[in-house]
């Protein structure tokens, strides 16, 4: 049903303005401007593309929204030069506008095209009648006068409220991922490339020459745009042949063909209602309608069952369509996210569009070429793809804007042909993609697995990372893992032939999961140390009385926190002292009398020095490891943070008058994740537990013993005499009987009802009863003697 501009809703969303402003260092105009300098010039732009009255149009501008840059997309961001506290609103105060809302949206190349969907449903809901949309980079001027002296200063305050919507970062990484050195998007991307490339059976070499197929047209774009930070057009091959200027950064990448984030770009678009253009004079012929939209957000890429494509970003498009009414051959021009080149073939692949397509699918040159302009990339293309709609009245244009890794897609068909506002079905959709089923995945991964993609990092210094992302082949649980740089067998493997299907072999570690060609390059790299308690520790201080055995942390001066190495020594003696038949108790203390452990060495991990754990958790303790013999802490002053977590997990806990205890992570912008959020609250009442874990707050000796937390208290400065008079106790006692009952604690602690826990039968009371110790308690009873155990 065909539409004409005087039957539609006067609350109709159209597209009436776009601006793009730019600048080059070395160019005759270069001046410095600043995101919001170089945004409120794009914004300028796009008030006189309307045709009509600024002054009258700025009054009406009731909405301002921009798109983060980089410096502000990411905690703890610098600035070098300064930047603005509320970004849209000192914007809308260099043009002279006074919104009612201004909104700061999360980051993510989706951003522009969201923005105009979004903004396009909140007028056609009456919500708003005249939206401004907008994003700049300088990340060229910022990087250049970073160091220098003569600097710019972009610091400035802007009065106003902001509705900052965060960073929006969830799903991007995580902290597994970083460990494995997967933080960064050539990285993860490259990963999907060669998964593609894997799934297709195409060689390195034939795969290379397609992604320079794919570029090469986008360059010629580039070189006419007067906008383009890399206005250079270069052949296909040019594009991935490796040299001094083109070095590789992660394979299959080289650096022509991975986006160009040093930029000084900003664009706008103005979007208001048929009845707003009406009133404030916009020509007709400067309208331009969103026919089709959608928003989409893909799995996590280690939840996605196919690891070379996204399938919601194809969705979108497709919806997109579906909602314009059209196909994808009715479309005039085209503009695909291109940060990469998977993100276009994504959508290439799943259209039968070719790298030639007589349309192009760019309208700007794409980002390595035209400027990956941070989040505001799409902001550019929408500029474009309307002022082209306008030149072919009646003419289709798509813009498919991308954020994340292949994580969030965004959508829009731009059309001058009258249409009323239509719906998408994206929240449908959304809930189909979040139901889809998801690989299982081995945080910790041991045995013989498969690759399923992988990538070589290569640092500028010519050092090379080997990762991959593979398959157990015992359960078919995916995992991460990187190689270790002394492994050059893995990264054989991995730079030649085909990798994907190659079977590897991986082990866990407390740093992370690592892989090798063979179970046998993986022990020439990790020898198994023997579970033997060492003639001497760095960090720790071992005595052995008997049957007893006692562990300092010897750490004083840092108030005994806990470093990487620190923490590595007290796992190994805790392997050797659970392995050890002739050791039956142990106790754990910290050296001096200030602290027993104030938990994670701050300093050190602020230093940007590698952090972690081992996967039996701080000090051994706190994470997987089965505690199958009694170990008690004897806290001596402070036990805060990570140190109380291992309080928690000891069996017994003797404090000596002037110990304090708390999870003080909270003040820092950290959780008690090392077992403080678990055990804490199994162990004093759940409301004392809160608190504490919210607030920090600290019990003193007195307090923990009479909530449960302690055992005993001593004197100040006699923890460690008091908890060798409890391991005596214990010690008295048949340390198998001690240990089957540790054991049957733990199996029972998990079943609600009291009768089905007190006859669960436990395999450990089968065992008892058919030892030693189970026949000399009785035997030396009856001869009113001592009984001599025997642990067995």
């Amino acid at each position: 049903m065909s539409h004409t501009i005087e039957d539609l809703d006067p609350r109709t969303p159209v597209v009436v303005g776009v601006g793009q402003a730019s600048e080059r260092l070395g160019d005759a105009d270069y001046r410095r401007r600043s995101p919001v300098d170089l945004a409120a010039d794009a914004a300028l732009e796009a008030l006189a593309d309307t045709g009509a009255d600024t002054a009258a149009v700025v009054p009406a501008i009731d909405t301002v929204a921009g798109i983060r840059q980089f410096e502000i997309s990411v905690p703890g961001a610098r600035a070098p030069l300064g930047r603005s506290d509320n970004f849209p609103r000192s914007v809308a105060g260099r043009i002279g506008a006074a919104p009612r809302r201004a909104v700061l949206d999360v980051g993510g190349g989706q951003g522009p095209q969201h923005l105009v969907n979004e903004f396009a449903a909140t007028i056609a809901a009456g919500g708003a009648e005249v939206a401004l949309l907008f994003g700049s980079e300088a990340i060229s001027t910022i990087e250049k006068f970073a160091r220098v002296d003569d600097k710019p200063d972009f610091t400035e305050h802007a009065d106003g409220d902001l509705e900052d919507r965060g960073y929006g970062l969830r799903g991007m990484s995580s902290r597994h991922q970083a460990a494995h050195g997967m933080t960064d998007a050539p990285t993860q991307y490259s990963m999907i490339e060669n998964a593609r490339r894997a799934r297709l059976k195409l060689s390195r070499e034939e795969y290379a020459a397609a992604m320079g197929q794919l570029f090469a047209p986008f360059t010629r774009v580039a070189a006419a745009n007067p906008h383009a930070a890399a206005p250079v057009e270069r052949s296909a091959e040019e594009l991935v042949t490796v040299t001094e200027a083109n070095r590789i950064i992660a394979e299959p990448y080289t650096r022509y063909v991975v986006a160009r984030e040093k930029v000084n770009q900003g664009a706008a678009v103005l979007i208001m209602s048929v009845a707003a253009a009406r009133r404030l004079g916009v020509p007709v012929e400067k309208w331009v309608f969103l026919a089709g939209h959608a928003d989409l957000r893909e799995r996590d890429l280690i939840e996605r069952a196919d690891l070379s494509s996204s399938p919601a970003a194809v969705t979108a498009a497709r919806h997109a369509l579906e909602v314009a009414g059209i196909g994808v051959d009715d479309l005039t021009t085209i503009d695909l996210y291109s940060c990469f080149p998977a993100p276009v073939f994504n959508i290439t692949d799943a259209f039968g569009l070719s790298p030639d397509d007589p349309r192009g699918l760019t309208l700007t040159g794409g980002l390595p070429f035209f400027g990956g302009a941070g989040n505001n990339y799409s902001m550019h293309a929408i500029a474009d793809t309307v002022q082209r709609a306008r030149q072919a009245p009646g003419s289709y244009g798509f813009v498919g804007a991308n954020g994340g890794i292949m994580s969030k897609y965004s959508t829009g068909v731009y059309t001058t042909t009258p249409r009323p506002w239509a719906a998408d079905r994206s929240a449908d959709l959304q809930a189909e993609i979040d139901a889809w089923p998801a690989p299982a995945e081995a945080r910790q991964a041991d045995g013989w697995a498969t690759i399923e993609t992988y990538t070589i990092k290569h640092g500028r210094d010519g050092t090379r990372t080997g990762i991959v992302i593979g398959r157990l082949e015992a359960d078919g649980r995916r995992f991460v893992a990187r190689g270790d740089d002394r492994d050059t067998g893995l990264l054989e493997l991995l730079g030649a032939g085909e990798p994907a299907g190659a079977r590897v072999y991986a082990r866990s570690f407390g740093f992370g999961n690592r892989v090798t060609t063979t179970e046998a390059a993986m022990n020439a790299l990790f020898p198994i140390e023997p579970a033997v308690l060492r003639d001497r520790y760095e960090h720790v201080l071992v005595r052995r009385d008997g049957h007893l055995l006692e562990v300092t942390i010897n750490r004083p001066d840092a108030r005994n926190s806990l470093h990487p190495m620190a923490n590595d020594e007290l796992d190994h003696v805790f392997d050797a002292y659970f392995a050890d038949e002739d050791l039956w108790v142990a106790i754990l203390t910290g050296a001096g009398e200030k602290a027993f452990s104030a938990g994670n060495d701050l300093i050190y991990s602020g230093s940007g020095k590698p952090m972690w754990v081992p996967k039996n958790g701080f000090a051994g303790l706190t994470g997987r490891r089965r505690m199958t013999k009694p170990v008690i802490a004897a806290v001596n002053g402070f036990a805060m943070g990570g140190g109380c977590e291992i309080a928690l997990a000891c069996h017994l806990v003797v404090a000596d008058a002037t110990a304090r205890f708390a999870l003080s992570e909270v003040k820092i912008g950290l959780v008690a994740g090392a077992g403080g959020v678990v055990r804490l609250p199994r162990t004093v009442p759940q409301k004392l537990a809160t608190e504490m874990i919210l607030t920090g707050r600290r019990l003193s000796a007195d307090e923990a013993l009479s909530h449960g937390l302690v055992n005993r208290v001593t004197p100040a400065g006699e923890a460690l005499r008091g908890a060798r008079e409890l391991a005596a106790e214990i010690l008295d006692s048949s340390p198998t009987s001690v240990r089957v009952s540790l054991q049957m604690m733990e199996e029972t602690c998990g079943i609600p009802d009291v009768v089905d826990a007190v006859t669960h039968h436990s395999k450990a009371l089968d065992e008892l009863l058919v030892s030693e110790d189970a026949a000399e308690g009785p035997r030396a009873f009856a001869q009113k003697r001592r009984p001599v155990w025997r642990n067995r």
